[in-house]
């Protein structure tokens, strides 16, 4: 089995009464704790056989891991558990100090990867700009780190008096805008 861990060595230093000298001791033990990037292989492994793709792996300072996967169709249940047990058996007993959780990335939360920006054209999103503009349209477009939305403006039309509601296609940069969002439609 590999391991995943790190040494830590501790020291101790005691001054007794009565001695010349501190007595001290070292202790040397083995700190396992589960590498990010080790997860992030494990489930790439797993996602060579199914159609999800992955979103995220968090590590929280409270000894969670939050595993993220999506799907153009969504995301079952039935796949997060196959994903979990999957997970556990190749971490085995490393993962006993962690509390494990496999989820989909979530309706309403911001995009993290481009193939969620891609699953989502055609649908109304919100991008929030780097100034802290908030633009909804439709996701019109997708290439690479690139995305278009078409959004409804008013502009003055030649022949009409009244400006006119058109539609304007936006371009952005993922990198350039604080997140993007599906916005959820209620009707």
């Amino acid at each position: 089995m590999q391991e995943y861990g790190k040494s830590c060595t501790f020291a101790a230093v005691q001054r007794n009464e009565g001695l010349r000298e501190s007595s001290s001791f070292l202790f040397n033990y083995r700190c396992y704790m589960i590498d990010k990037n080790v997860v992030k292989t494990l489930v790439e492994e797993w996602l060579q056989n199914n159609e999800y793709f992955l979103v995220d792996v968090i590590q929280t300072t409270d000894d969670r891991i939050v595993v993220e996967i999506d799907h153009a169709d969504g995301v079952w249940i039935e796949d997060c558990a196959d994903l979990s047990r999957f997970l556990q058996e190749k971490l085995g007993e490393e993962l006993d100090d962690y509390e494990l959780e496999v989820g989909s990335a979530g309706l309403g939360q911001p995009f993290k990867v481009a193939q969620q920006y891609v699953n989502h054209i055609g649908k109304t999103v919100e991008v929030l700009t780097k100034d802290g503009k908030k633009i909804q349209g439709v996701l019109s477009k997708v290439d690479g780190d690139q995305f278009t939305v078409s959004v409804k403006e008013k502009q003055h039309v030649e022949g009409k008096k009244r400006p006119v509601m058109v539609d304007v296609d936006k371009e952005f940069s993922m990198s350039d805008v604080k997140s993007t969002k599906y916005l959820l439609a209620f009707k």
